[in-house]
């Protein structure tokens, strides 16, 4: 993609967006930024001007589109926005900052998908190959964006990536060496419109990928099943339930990867040495164990690794106890799929903080986690009365409002042996910039108790 002198357009002044416009003046681009907020809420806009974009704020006009050579989407734009519906029918070449990025990344690249588990996943794989002593990259949906990757990349490193079905919306060849899909389970609806669409998307991590590559699937989770049969790839499977033919599973008390059809399974740690608390978790160690295997890392390094593993901020993330009482940050449950993964991974007794921005979700199908094991929901944000309605009778229901009157509750509420744990099952737009300033938040009134 030769972008010298060539005008560009980005849309959309997020994390990702502004690195993309630095990226794009970097390959000598004539670069324009266009994002629907005021301008007197762009933070960046002075320096932006100083160095020389030119900067649209407060719409997204016609014309702007209409004028440049490539269009570069942030991952929080949709598609289905007027003006890119608009330019994409006369022909527009649109592309996201994955797919900008992924063009000029050197050396190898892992790339992790799921509705759940990317983050813990991507994280992990990144210290088991730092552990190897591989140059690693970790970014993509988490941390860095992926142009802001490409001027430390070499051809020896390795890129690990988490993306999301947002940045798989406008890929047109991006082809990572070992591909993962964790999982698929409804997320995003009020964007994607049907899980059909949403399911669809994610398979596009694999799409462009030939036999030389790897997709790694769960052999538990039926949508993500049914993506081998649209690969090239050389499909690899893991399973924390039964043995698997190719991959990774868990057999008795330890983690087994057979590296091929007729081979002796490897030994690879005990399931024991796992310190990351939940189920759902032990399919993420069984992921990332296919990929650092496939990637040539021996099993001791992998054990090693996993064993000094800490969970990830904002993920089932311990922040403390008081009186007896302890309290834990799972504020990236932004789905109810992810919610019920971490209600699971205890016993019971749990006050269970939930709400925010819907997602078009279905909060009925936690009824039989919250009967088992939640004392209280305390509801937050704008979902509150969705979740109330559809949970009325399942198991008492207090609604906060705010994040701190959810918290103060809890503390009054529960009991030595109890559990308080945000895991909303919402996007945290509606009273937060994002699920991390949601969770830091969390943290600081538990802190504070």
């Amino acid at each position: 993609m030769e972008l010298k002198n060539k005008r560009v357009l980005v849309v959309g002044l997020g994390k990702s967006g502004l690195a993309a416009a630095h990226f794009l003046k970097t390959l000598g681009a004539r670069v324009t930024v266009s994002d629907a907020r005021p301008a007197t809420l762009i933070a960046e806009l002075s320096e932006l001007l100083d160095q020389g974009f030119m900067v649209e704020a407060g719409s997204h006009g016609l014309l702007t589109f209409r004028r440049q050579d490539l269009i570069v989407v942030s991952p929080g734009v949709p598609m289905s926005t007027p003006v890119l519906s608009q330019v994409r029918a006369m022909g527009a070449h649109i592309v996201g900052e994955l797919e900008l990025g992924a063009e000029y990344l050197k050396g190898e690249v892992v790339a992790v998908t799921g509705s759940n588990g990317k983050t813990t996943t991507t994280s992990l794989i990144g210290e088991i190959l730092k552990a190897a002593g591989r140059p690693t990259l970790v970014g993509g949906n988490i941390g860095r964006p992926v142009t802001a990757m490409v001027e430390e990349s070499t051809p020896e490193s390795w890129s690990v990536l988490e993306v999301s079905s947002f940045q798989l919306e406008t890929v047109e060849t991006f082809k990572p060496r070992i591909a993962l899909v964790l999982n698929i389970t409804p997320d995003h609806l009020d964007r994607h419109g049907t899980f059909e669409a949403y399911a669809a998307l994610k398979a596009r991590i694999t799409e462009f990928q030939t036999a030389e590559d790897f997709l790694i699937l769960n052999g538990e989770d039926k949508e993500t099943q049914l993506i081998a049969a649209k690969t090239m790839a050389q499909v690899y499977w893991f399973s924390g339930r039964r043995p698997m033919k190719r991959g990774a599973f868990v057999h008795g008390e330890s983690i087994l990867f057979v590296p091929r059809e007729g081979a002796k399974p490897e030994p690879v740690m005990p399931v024991a040495e796992i310190s990351l608390a939940g189920a759902h978790n032990v399919e993420n160690v069984l992921a990332a164990v296919c990929a650092a295997r496939l990637a040539g890392v021996e099993s001791e390094t992998i054990r090693a690794a996993v064993r000094e593993f800490k969970a990830v901020e904002h993920r089932l993330e311990f922040v403390r106890e008081v009186g007896d009482v302890r309290y834990y940050n799972d504020s990236k449950a932004t789905n109810v799929d992810a919610t019920m993964k971490a209600v699971e991974a205890f016993a019971g007794g749990i006050h269970l903080i939930l709400g925010g921005k819907d997602k078009g979700s279905d909060y009925r199908v936690l009824e039989p986690f919250l009967r088992e094991r939640v004392k209280t929901v305390i509801t937050i944000g704008s979902a509150a009365e969705k979740i109330e309605r559809q949970l009325d009778g399942v198991v008492k229901i207090e609604r906060a409002e705010t994040l701190q009157r959810a918290v103060a509750f809890a503390h009054e509420a529960a009991v030595a042996g109890d559990t308080v744990l945000l895991a909303p099952a919402c996007a945290s737009f509606d009273q937060f910039e994002n699920y991390e300033q949601r969770g830091r938040v969390f943290k600081e009134l538990v802190q504070g108790l």
